[in-house]
């Protein structure tokens, strides 16, 4: 399944490689009936992954687009702790958000690139992507040469090395304060 699914190769050629690795032809309706079996196992695994996801106290979301059949798709990604989701929508916005069932449902802080669509959701909280924000002043220093931006960039880097060296990937509190002042 992985030579069709994930490496892209055409039903036909999927056919010809098993042939060639263990010297039988499987039919076309015998591959696709394995794909159709694989996928309904995997259907209660998502619902499982979701559920796991909705319990996490905080979550990333982010999306990026993908060609599908020569139209523009977005994969919606949803990582927290060693789980991702990820869910694949001809929309970027609110429908697709909706679709995949999840930010409406959660309850948690979701960690975002500040996007309109992630904060129409009140029923959860909101933090901004350091990834993002760190982009964000790159291109305000590049193009203004703002020192606050500068300032900001590199608090945010001093602090997420910190973090980063800790088993607990947390400031303390007096960190946090010291943090909040400069």
């Amino acid at each position: 399944m992985n030579l069709l699914i994930a490496q892209m190769i055409s039903l036909k050629r999927v056919q010809q490689s098993i042939q060639t690795l263990i010297g039988q032809i499987l039919s076309e309706a015998t591959i696709l009936k394995y794909m159709m079996q694989l996928h309904h196992t995997l259907a209660a695994w998502e619902q499982s992954v979701i559920e796991q996801l909705l319990q996490m106290p905080a979550m990333h979301v982010d999306e990026t687009s993908l060609r599908v059949d020569r139209k523009n798709h977005w994969i919606h990604v949803c990582p927290a702790g060693h789980i991702t989701y990820k869910f694949l929508h001809p929309k970027r916005g609110l429908a697709a958000i909706e679709a995949s069932g999840v930010i409406p449902r959660y309850g948690g802080v979701i960690i975002h690139d500040c996007w309109a669509s992630y904060l129409s959701y009140d029923q959860c909280g909101h933090g901004l992507c350091g990834s993002h924000l760190l982009r964000e002043l790159t291109f305000v220093i590049d193009s203004n040469d703002y020192a606050w931006a500068a300032n900001m960039k590199r608090l945010l880097q001093e602090t997420c090395a910190i973090v980063a060296k800790r088993q607990s990937k947390r400031l303390t509190g007096n960190e946090y304060k010291n943090l909040q002042k400069r």
